[in-house]
């Protein structure tokens, strides 16, 4: 405090540079709050107007068509996910926290890095392994003859199996730091009452595990209603694919933006059924003073539960990262070139620039409601925080029917003022992207920021404002120096979802603007597995950075 003082006491009483241009009053920060949320506002806007707009005819293809498929495969796949998610994710959660088995200490940290593999990169992986020209079927043919059953993977059940895999560290995480904190003592309690051991965990330690349950099978839910590239890859087709083929296909954003809308309201769905299973009710749990003795497992109990924690991590993770590295190595002679070299600067390039607006806007959401936390700007960051739920494709036929109006109107406005038309401004250009991704990932960034905020005593600016300084000197002089690690947490982050975005990224970009994401789509359309490797494996590698900061803050004692 008395180094921040003195930086004070010695700084000029004229503002220069960006402390000048953050000292702006307090009324003036909450604009710019309120414009960061109606921008997250107006993609939902556009798309919830979209009925406005008839399209008749590619309505009544779609119904007499596809409509009462995609309607069956978005509702299987929810149940799906959200029951597999759920008892994988909290039974392996219930190993690791609460039974002491051979390996537990590595399954510990080992099961969240799932979580570096994008779900499309699984689903190809997985269909070209046990697909009927891959190598599993044919060695399956080959050891029991050719008329031997063998599962589909190209099927709900493949799908529905690729995203549990992909998505279950959401619960697993969760879940595992309510069980955490229970304690053993907690099922103690309920055998001093008569329970068996399963009853004890189904009757007193799943409902203290609710909320957390509930927020990981919600977000689950979320990201497999996202999700456009495992589904394009197994050819099952979801609201998410059928957007794009509205409009790619059918060159109708119209139809495209109506779709979205239903999209959405799954979305809201998920996020209903989130808010009633967590309920009303408010679960605490004393915090343990030290470290508590699990449940030994011994003999078929032990071998059983570290065989299912290593099938789980060698379907996830090992065989799929193995056999990445293995067409890598094949494929690296012919694909390492500079058309990969623009895929990787292309994907860099955006995301740097995604995390760097994204960061800011988040900083500036969060600094307001330090300066003003009355109940409108507490609204404005909620708001502007729902976007994370926000398909990616949703938001791109928001931000393109938005876009196509505002060019419209410019070109309208300087043919009538000037007597000069103007081709597309904004359609077809990197804003675009920039806004989805900023939209879409302004939760991501805010989180730890705002924790961040919360480690900052008031105190130090009281101090700061005894001494004269401004809001902009108080943020850029004394905040954000003790914000280093959460703004740089922040912007990591962010960097790595958007390596890692698909559908905004296809839909959005520029001619010709090819990402590392939209590599791999197009590989894996054609079918050339190998071929998607090599940049699959560049995002893996990428996406490990926030699993092990993940690890590393969520790692148990012992």
């Amino acid at each position: 405090m008395s180094a921040t003082a003195a930086n004070l006491r010695q700084a000029p009483p004229v503002e220069t540079g960006i402390s000048a241009w953050l000292n702006v009053n307090v009324r003036l920060w909450r604009i710019a709050s309120f414009g960061v949320a109606a921008i997250v506002a107006a993609p939902i806007l556009v798309v919830a107007l979209a009925w406005l707009t008839p399209a008749g005819d590619i309505w009544r293809h779609l119904v007499s068509t596809v409509l009462g498929e995609l309607l069956r495969h978005t509702v299987v796949l929810m149940l799906g996910v959200g029951s597999g998610v759920f008892v994988l994710g909290a039974g392996l959660a219930w190993l690791i926290a609460m039974c002491e088995f051979p390996g537990r200490r590595i399954f510990d940290w080992a099961l969240m890095l799932p979580l570096a593999v994008p779900a499309y990169v699984l689903a190809f992986v997985a269909v070209a392994l046990l697909d009927f020209s891959g190598p599993v079927q044919g060695a399956w043919r080959a050891a029991f003859g050719s008329s031997v059953w063998f599962p589909p993977i190209r099927s709900a059940g493949g799908v529905v199996t690729v995203m549990v895999l992909a998505f279950y560290p959401y619960v697993y995480m969760l879940a595992r730091a309510a069980f955490l904190a229970q304690g053993r003592r907690m099922l103690e309690t309920g055998r001093v009452f008569g329970l068996t051991p399963w009853v004890a965990f189904v009757r007193v330690a799943l409902p203290m595990a609710r909320p957390a349950l509930a927020a990981g099978v919600a977000l689950a839910l979320m990201e497999a209603l996202a999700d456009f590239g495992a589904v394009a890859v197994f050819n099952y087709d979801t609201f998410t694919t059928a957007i794009y083929k509205a409009w790619q296909g059918l060159f109708s954003l119209p139809a495209a933006a109506q779709l979205a809308s239903l999209l959405l309201l799954f979305v809201a769905l998920a996020l209903i059924g989130e808010q009633q299973l967590r309920g009303r009710a408010r679960y605490y749990a004393a915090l343990r003073p030290g470290r508590e003795e699990r449940y030994r497992l011994v003999g078929a109990r032990a071998l059983a539960a570290t065989g299912v924690c290593t099938v789980v991590l060698l379907l996830a993770f090992i065989i799929p990262v193995g056999q990445l590295l293995r067409w890598a190595w094949s494929a690296a002679r012919a694909d390492l070139d500079a058309r990969y070299l623009r895929f990787f600067f292309n994907t860099i390039s955006l995301a740097a620039a995604a995390a760097a607006v994204t960061t800011f806007c988040a900083l500036l959401l969060a600094y307001t409601y330090r300066l003003k936390p009355d109940r409108w700007v507490a609204g404005a960051v909620r708001f502007a925080t729902l976007g994370y739920a926000l398909p990616g494709s949703v938001l791109a036929v928001g931000i393109m029917l938005s876009f196509v109006w505002l060019d419209q109107r410019v070109s309208q406005w300087l043919q009538a003022w000037f007597g000069i038309g103007a081709g597309p401004l904004l359609t077809g250009t990197l804003v675009a992207l920039l806004l989805a991704y900023g939209v879409r990932f302004m939760a991501v960034a805010h989180g730890p920021i705002d924790s961040s905020f919360e480690r900052i005593k008031p105190s130090l600016w009281q101090a700061a404002r005894s001494l004269g300084a401004s809001n902009g000197e108080i943020l850029w002089r004394v905040s954000i120096p003790l914000l280093r690690t959460g703004l740089l947490s922040a912007g990591l982050l962010v960097f790595v979802e958007v390596m890692k975005e698909l559908p905004a990224t296809l839909l959005l970009r520029p001619f010709g603007w090819d990402t590392l994401a939209t590599r791999i789509f197009e590989m894996t359309s054609e079918g050339q597995w190998e071929r998607a490797a090599l940049p699959a494996l560049t995002l893996v590698l990428a996406g490990l950075i926030p699993v092990v900061m993940l690890v590393r803050r969520t790692s148990s004692p012992a």
